[in-house]
């Protein structure tokens, strides 16, 4: 998308895209993570673990912001790595990116459905997959209704969802509660309880996607960006250590965060942040809905899926790519697992993010787009911890992930077959 187009109907603000990254990062994750964590890395070591993860994925969100500075149009990672290497490997990282975002979502949903879903009745599984789905047609039909009110609503939801963790991390930093510190037990999965803290802190990565509305994106998105992943990760560890010092089995716990509540502030906290855990995962599931069918439409205009996918309505919604997201979404959540679709969330968006880093490489080294080679500096220490974290995934997880990106060649070879 050309600036100059973008120029007329940028809407989003610097506050607009914070609260889009820190809704995009703080969703479902969180509410499960400490216990899921605990479960492979007991005691304060797990709290290593969201700290160790926090600083190997500082220089993939530095980096972010660096490319996130220099282009001013929708896509993100797709538009940096169609300018670095071209359609063919523009394509293969914009199919990734929106692949990626559908596991993310789909995650999400289901997470919702599994929780909400019996609060309001919907009991056994036919009637959460019918909760599920009557979640994802109201989301994507809000997301419909344009950028504006999108973003209004994502804002809200930011905030709202925010309380009961801010409220926790008080209770605990006033109380009197002590986190145990001894070493690490034998028999600890660092690695995959890191692929586990990836899910939850991933979301930083959507705040360059639409650019192309944001106004002074060059000084709004790289600040956005770097800014929601710091917040994010610093609430994360106080929540983590919180939850280690005063919630007993902790690691069998289906709901670590209500009874962190519980035990830091009694039943009344608790429900608070049983509200907050649906409304955490509304939101982040809203503001997915609302951009990675961004990443589908811009395929279509610029890399050969067509311009009957490309489409954006007078409210520059692209609104087929919407829908059939939405369809994907849906699809996504009738046949996988919760922890499934978690570990494939993460495994493609760690694609996502050694992708992004050879982008800045080549642009930087080529000296494109204002870049300089001394810019590059973030990519050796984001590709290395992309790849011991990255080593925790499973060869099944892998086979799937493989599957999806030649599912997506595929689908270019066809189009371009039929010119």
């Amino acid at each position: 998308m050309a600036e100059s187009t973008a120029l007329g109907r940028r809407t989003l603000g610097f506050w607009s895209l914070l609260a889009l990254g820190v809704n995009g990062i703080v969703g479902v994750g969180i509410f499960f993570a400490p216990s899921e964590v605990a479960a492979l890395v007991p005691g304060f070591a797990g709290i290593l673990v969201y700290a160790a993860t926090a600083a190997c994925l500082l220089p993939v969100a530095l980096a972010y912001a660096s490319l996130g500075s220099r282009f001013a149009e929708d896509g993100g990672p797709y538009v940096w790595a169609r300018a670095a290497f071209g359609p063919t490997a523009g394509f293969a990282v914009g199919w990734v990116a929106y692949v990626s975002a559908l596991f993310s979502t789909s995650a999400v949903i289901a997470g919702l459905s599994q929780h909400a879903g019996p609060l309001l009745g919907f009991e056994g599984v036919l009637a959460q997959r019918g909760f599920a789905a009557l979640t994802i047609v109201g989301l994507a039909a809000t997301a419909a209704s344009g950028l504006s009110p999108s973003a209004f609503v994502w804002n809200t939801i930011t905030l709202l969802k925010l309380l009961p963790l801010l409220l926790l991390g008080a209770l605990f930093s006033l109380g009197s509660h002590s986190v145990p510190i001894a070493g690490p037990p034998a028999g600890v999965d660092f690695a995959r309880a890191a692929l586990v803290v990836v899910f939850a802190t991933q979301g930083f990565e959507i705040v360059p996607v639409p650019a192309g509305n944001a106004r002074g994106s060059h000084r709004a998105v790289p600040a956005a960006t770097v800014l929601s992943l710091v917040f994010a990760a610093s609430l994360y560890l106080v929540l983590h250590a919180a939850c280690v010092a005063a919630v007993p089995g902790l690691a069998s716990s289906r709901a670590p965060l209500v009874a962190l509540g519980v035990a830091l502030g009694g039943q009344g906290v608790g429900s608070l942040v049983a509200v907050g855990t649906n409304l955490s995962a509304l939101g982040i599931a809203f503001g997915m809905f609302a951009m990675t069918p961004r990443y589908l439409s811009t395929l279509g205009r610029t890399d050969g899926l067509g311009p009957w996918i490309g489409h954006e309505d007078a409210r520059h919604v692209p609104q087929r790519a919407l829908w059939i997201s939405a369809a994907l979404v849906l699809a996504c959540v009738l046949s996988g697992r919760l922890m499934q679709l978690f570990a494939l969330s993460s495994v493609a968006v760690l694609a996502q993010y050694g992708m992004s880093m050879a982008s800045l490489v080549k642009l930087s080294f080529g000296r494109k787009s204002g870049l300089r080679p001394w810019h590059a500096w973030p990519a050796p220490l984001a590709l290395g911890a992309v790849w011991l974290i990255a080593r925790a995934a499973r060869f099944g997880e892998l086979v799937v992930g493989a599957g999806v990106l030649l599912a997506g060649g595929l689908l270019l070879w066809v189009r371009r077959r039929r010119g």
